[in-house]
């Protein structure tokens, strides 16, 4: 495991992707309707764990979240412990990745949402005030996805809405947009998240890979197909208040990605009118990425770099993305940053990007 270098520390940080995780189907089953309880039970308690990590690997879990008799992520006490009181750090949002975005039957789908998002309530968000969640929502029903945002829209611990990056079309059609517009019009960003799909989708442009590490590096190519998508589409021109989060997408990609998207607009914007300024300066003003796992160079002028070629700081949101395992030490923050740049990474990108409740 590579050892990074940090600088300064984590008090007053907003911590923007933490994984809780599921202990047990079972405890799903108290917020499902009596129809869903015999539904899962007579298909054996089904788990919609995702595993997008392997289990056993040294990535998946930071071995202080390796607890006994609970999965990482599935303990409130150690998860509160490990990634706040520890560190300093002031707040986190909770992404559950539970496995709904790949159930083909979008009823159930719905349910589990709905269920997973009530069980974030009771059984974490209730504990400690400096936990705040994602909403789950079920991607292959836009219109439950809606009504679930509207049920806990109104609840200020709820920050934003969680989608998978797999998704069985671009993000930016149409399908979509009215996710979309519920998310701006009760002022929450939408985080795309690392993961999702069914059994059907590949998760590389050329297809099924036969290693995992392929289909590991292979998630930030999904990523730029999803921008890109979301750009072109014109998703920002129909909901211009929406702000997208994507996390565990890694960022040095970013700058090669808006030259070369600028550069091909420019003799094929015919074709994208609602288009009507430089992609690199939409993405600039939409999207926020969070900083975890950081594909860092060896030589960390090339970060600081990075960082210019965006010509913003104001886009990365810190994240340890608990309970895996990217960097070995407490304060995953990279060094050589200027104080301007650490202060709006560490918290001040996302106070801009979130509503907290006081």
């Amino acid at each position: 495991m590579k050892t990074l270098a940090f600088s300064g520390c984590l008090a007053g940080a907003i911590d923007c992707d933490v994984h809780n995780a599921v202990p047990s189907v079972k405890v799903l089953y108290p917020y499902l309707s009596d129809y869903w309880q015999d539904f899962m039970a007579e298909a054996g308690d089904p788990s919609l764990e995702p595993n997008y990590y392997p289990v056993n690997s040294a990535i998946a879990a930071r071995p202080e979240a390796r607890g006994a008799g609970f999965p990482p992520g599935a303990d409130p006490e150690a998860l509160i412990a490990q990634v706040l009181d520890r560190t300093g750090a002031k707040r986190a949002i909770l992404n559950c990745l539970y496995g709904v975005p790949a159930l083909y039957n979008e009823y159930w789908a719905a349910a589990m949402a709905s269920a997973v998002n009530d069980w974030v309530a009771d059984a974490w968000l209730s504990r400690d005030p400096r936990l705040s969640a994602s909403i789950v929502v079920a991607p292959q029903s836009p219109d439950a996805a809606v009504a679930e945002i509207e049920r806990r829209a109104a609840d200020g611990r709820f920050v934003q809405v969680l989608l998978p990056a797999r998704t069985q079309m671009p993000v930016g059609r149409r399908y979509y947009w009215p996710i979309y517009e519920a998310a701006a019009r009760h002022g929450l960003p939408v985080c795309i998240h690392a993961g999702g799909g069914g059994a059907g989708q590949p998760p590389t442009p050329a297809g099924w890979p036969t290693y995992y590490v392929e289909e590991y590096l292979a998630v930030a190519q999904g990523f730029q197909g999803q921008l890109v998508s979301l750009v072109a589409e014109g998703v920002f021109a129909k909901v211009p208040g929406l702000k997208v989060v994507f996390a565990e997408s890694g960022f040095t990609w970013l700058p090669s990605l808006m030259w070369r998207l600028d550069k091909n607009w420019k003799g094929l914007r015919r074709e994208v009118p609602w288009v009507d300024r430089l992609p690199s300066e939409i993405i600039r003003e939409h999207l926020r990425i969070t900083l975890q796992p950081l594909d860092e160079p060896s030589e960390l002028r090339r970060l600081v770099e990075t960082i210019d070629h965006i010509q913003s700081d104001q886009m990365l949101l810190f994240s340890s993305d608990y309970p895996h395992w990217h960097y070995d030490a407490e304060g995953p923050l990279p060094a050589g940053l200027s104080p301007d740049a650490v202060r709006n990474l560490l918290f001040a990108n996302a106070e801009r990007t979130y509503r907290f409740h006081a």
